[in-house]
């Protein structure tokens, strides 16, 4: 009979402590959560004007974000497209995606 109340008072205190760790645990990681800057929040003032030279008789077909980046669709004058990724911090090219048909279908990694 005392190896049983010994064995209840041990897993009370486990249980108590479980859960005070449990709950010291989840109140770190909202703190955390809170104070960490967001990695889409806006830093700094930004850019007032950049220009993008596009190939002539190019046009901007849409627009949209991806990510951290600014992709601009554009067509081409053959009647081909690429993509321009642009990043909206500092207005800069970060790089172009020239999109083919009829290639050989298989993307280098």
């Amino acid at each position: 009979m005392r190896a049983l109340k010994v064995l209840v008072v041990i897993m009370g205190v486990l249980l108590v402590g479980g859960t005070v760790v449990l709950v010291a645990a989840i109140i770190d990681r909202a703190r955390h959560r809170l104070t960490e800057p967001s990695a889409l929040a806006w830093t700094g003032r930004g850019f007032d004007r950049t220009v993008i030279d596009l190939p002539p008789g190019a046009h901007v077909i849409a627009t949209g974000a991806a990510g951290d980046r600014l992709v601009v669709r554009v067509g081409l004058a053959d009647g081909g497209e690429m993509l321009v990724l642009i990043d909206p911090r500092n207005g800069e090219r970060v790089g172009t995606v020239e999109l083919r048909s009829g290639g050989a279908g298989v993307a280098k990694q």
